[in-house]
């Protein structure tokens, strides 16, 4: 069987109406970070569902992952792994937003404008669902893939939600996989929203909280002060001049330049000399570069030492994931077979997506490249820039078109016991 022809069968077996609602019920189980374990459950079902063996493990005390593994047809194709994080973020202020419009319930999934809406549509329980209608799709047609195929679903991806967000569930798929328990894969593919592009690169970060501390003192008195506000408007002076710097030096073809951002500043409050103030930082860094390095020249460009007397300063940074300091760049060529490989299967159900690309934010990429030698891609329906807001929905022609693409790509790379199909 051609894969053309492979194609044209999977789009006249696809059950548009099963696959939707398949996504609708998804949304429906409420995943806030923290709270993933009722979706790992709901996701051990529809795994079982398919004729997949699944397993389920505590990545932290009450929260779980789940992962589902297809019987090898015998055949010596490659294996491959599908990994998406369980967990949304949080929902307030939703329902004030939307008021009395129907998508004012954020676990509805309600359908308006081509479009199913809702916290998780698109970051990233479509790419989720879409996977398992995948291998439902390949099983429906009468497919059997010759090599083997994991769907691993983790926690604790997300931020915001106070003593979580430090990818707890990764970790513990790593371990697993570097065990045994779970088997590695050749190829990996985290469904994080990418427009059904395939980003063979993504952007490192850390996050600087920065405290500045003086002494307060009577407003009609200052001399009796140092001033944190003062000290915290030169250091402001100094992250922007590092911040042109950054701008200016080495730039990533498909991410750009690094960059530092100042995200929030909080001081002061009484009638007085302000005695403390708090400033809060995200660097992205390039592929390419060293977290130490970029956390070092970070401190640098503050220049502490140069401070008013009286003055001092304390930085923490809070977002440890692949790094202790934040998360890491990563990149694989963009020329990657499997990688190629899905650009052609994605082109062959969505000509206008399948673009090479990079990725503008920070996922758990690092962990399956860096941590277990996998090359890995993102690629999935939906839009990052709905992603965490009161717009979050998926297009469902993207999202029908993904579940045909990567079953496709499933049947190409890992082979088909009936017919084995060419890799190029």
């Amino acid at each position: 069987m051609s894969a053309a022809e492979l194609a044209a069968s999977l789009a006249q077996a696809q059950d548009a109406k099963a696959d939707i609602e398949l996504l609708r019920n998804a949304l429906a189980v409420e995943s806030v970070t923290g709270n993933e374990t009722p979706f790992a459950r709901f996701l051990e079902d529809r795994l079982q569902e398919i004729g997949l063996d699944t397993g389920r493990g505590e990545f932290i005390e009450g929260r779980e992952n789940v992962w589902g593994a297809g019987p090898s047809g015998g055949g010596s194709g490659s294996s491959l792994m599908i990994v998406g994080h369980s967990d949304v973020v949080h929902t307030r202020g939703w329902k004030e937003h939307w008021q009395d419009d129907p998508r004012s319930d954020p676990f509805a999934g309600v359908e308006r404008d081509g479009a199913i809406w809702g916290r998780g549509a698109s970051d990233l329980k479509g790419g989720i669902c879409a996977a398992v209608a995948a291998l439902r799709l390949l099983r429906k047609a009468g497919h059997e893939l010759a090599g083997g195929i994991t769907l691993a679903f983790v926690g604790d991806e997300e931020s915001g939600e106070p003593g979580t967000g430090v990818s707890a569930g990764a970790k513990d798929l790593v371990r697993r996989i570097e065990s045994g328990q779970i088997a590695r894969p050749d190829f990996a593919v985290y469904v994080e929203p990418t427009g059904l592009d395939v980003c063979t690169a993504q952007i490192g970060f850390f996050i600087a909280d920065v405290t500045v501390a003086g002494r307060t003192a009577y407003f009609g008195t200052p001399q009796h002060g140092v001033d944190a506000l003062k000290a915290t408007h030169e250091l402001l002076s100094r992250i922007w001049a590092h911040e042109a710097d950054l701008a200016d030096g080495p730039s990533h073809d498909l991410l750009g330049a690094s960059s530092i951002l100042a995200t929030g500043i909080e001081g002061g409050g009484f009638i007085a000399v302000p005695g403390e103030c708090r400033l809060s930082l995200i660097r992205k860094l390039r592929p390419g570069e060293d977290m130490d390095e970029a956390v070092a020249g970070f401190e640098t460009a503050l220049a502490l030492a140069d401070l008013a007397d009286g003055i001092s300063v304390s930085i923490d940074y809070p977002a440890g994931r692949d790094h202790d300091l934040g998360g890491t760049p990563v990149e694989i060529s963009r020329d990657t077979p499997a990688a190629r490989l899905l650009q052609a299967c994605i082109r062959q159900t969505r000509p206008d997506a399948g673009r090479i690309g990079g990725a503008p934010y920070w996922s758990e990429l690092p962990f399956l490249v860096n941590e277990i030698g996998c090359p890995a891609v993102y690629c999935a329906p939906g839009d990052i820039a709905v992603a965490h807001t009161f717009e979050e929905r998926i297009r469902i022609d993207e999202y029908l078109a993904a579940v045909r693409a990567y079953a496709l790509f499933a049947a190409r790379f890992c082979g088909l016991t009936e017919s084995h199909l060419s890799q190029t």
